[in-house]
This record gives structure tokens, sequence and C-alpha cells, in this order.
């Protein structure tokens, strides 16, 4: 069954999409640091990305020095939504690159 998941990529690259498993987001040759799932939240305009992928874990930031996000979320808050329900706010936090998908 498919869920929305996301996953980070060794090339820095935030990744989502509806999917069974968050290999399936992977393209050839790359390596994943982490993901999870996502959701977004309108009201608020912002992306929330939470928990782990059961294959990679949960996302290791700290291996990502310039976050590459879809052009078509710009303008979105993008917090991260930790195990104990903290919130990171990513957009605030990492230095972010919007590229066309």
């Amino acid at each position: 069954m498919e869920h929305p998941k996301f996953i980070i990529t060794s090339g820095g690259h935030l990744r989502l999409g509806m999917v069974t498993l968050h290999r399936d987001l992977l393209m050839a040759h790359e390596q994943c640091l982490g993901g999870g799932f996502y959701e977004f939240d309108y009201p608020g305009n912002r992306l929330v990305l939470s928990g782990k992928s059961f294959d990679y874990g949960p996302p290791r930031w700290s291996r990502v020095e310039t976050l590459l996000v879809p052009e078509a979320y710009r303008g979105m808050a993008i917090v991260y939504r930790d195990a104990r329900g903290e919130e990171i706010n990513i957009t605030n936090t990492f230095k972010i690159a919007y590229y066309q998908a």
C-alpha cells in the first residue's frame, strides 16, 4: 500500500512521494540519509515531516549541508517532528536551495 513518504538523499535532495517503500524514491546510484512520512498543514502553510524509514532510519540531518527542495514548496515552512513530538524548523535551521523537479 502506498503512503506519503520522504527521503533525504546523499546529495541533499528532499524527495517526497506516494510510495510503498522508501527505496522507491531513490534514483540509480543514490544513497539514502534516512526518511519518514510527510503531510501538509495547509492552514499553517507548512510541510510537516515526521517519523522514520523502516529501511533507512530517521533523517540524518547532521549530514546535510544544503537541503535541496523542489520549487513547488517555496514559501512553505518545513518542519520535522521527532519521536518525542518536538519540532525542528528545517527552514530556519538549514540552508535551503530550491530546484525545478
